[in-house]
C-alpha cells in the first residue's frame, strides 16, 4: 500500500466521519421532529373526524363517516395509539410547559 492508496483511504474515512457527524448533530433531530409534528397533525385531523370514537358528541360524524372506507387502516392505528398514549394536551403540554 502506497502513500497515495493511504492518502485516499484517509480521506474517504474522513469524508465518512464527517457524513455521520452532520447526520447525527442536524439531520436526524430534523427529521425526528418533522415525524412527530405530522403525526400530531394526522393524530388531529382525525379526533376532528371521528370524535365519536372517544365520546365526544359531533354532528360532523354523520358527514366523516363516509371517509372512514378510506381512512380504515390509520384509524385503528390512530384509536389504537391515542388509547394507549397520554392525552393530547398532557403530550404538548411537554413542549410548551403548560
Amino acid at each position: 500500500m502506497d502513500l497515495s492508496e493511504r492518502i485516499a483511504a484517509f480521506r474517504e474515512w474522513i469524508a465518512e466521519w464527517a457524513r455521520g457527524l452532520y447526520h447525527g448533530m442536524v439531520s436526524h433531530p430534523a427529521y425526528e421532529l418533522i415525524e412527530k409534528e405530522a403525526e400530531d397533525r394526522e393524530d388531529a385531523f382525525l379526533l376532528a373526524c371521528f370524535p365519536d370514537a372517544f365520546g365526544i358528541p359531533s354532528p360532523v360524524s354523520y358527514y366523516t363517516a363516509e371517509l372512514l372506507p378510506y381512512l380504515a387502516e390509520e384509524f385503528a392505528q390512530w384509536e389504537r395509539r391515542m388509547w394507549d398514549r397520554d392525552s393530547m394536551l398532557e403530550r404538548k403540554g411537554e413542549q410548551y410547559h403548560f
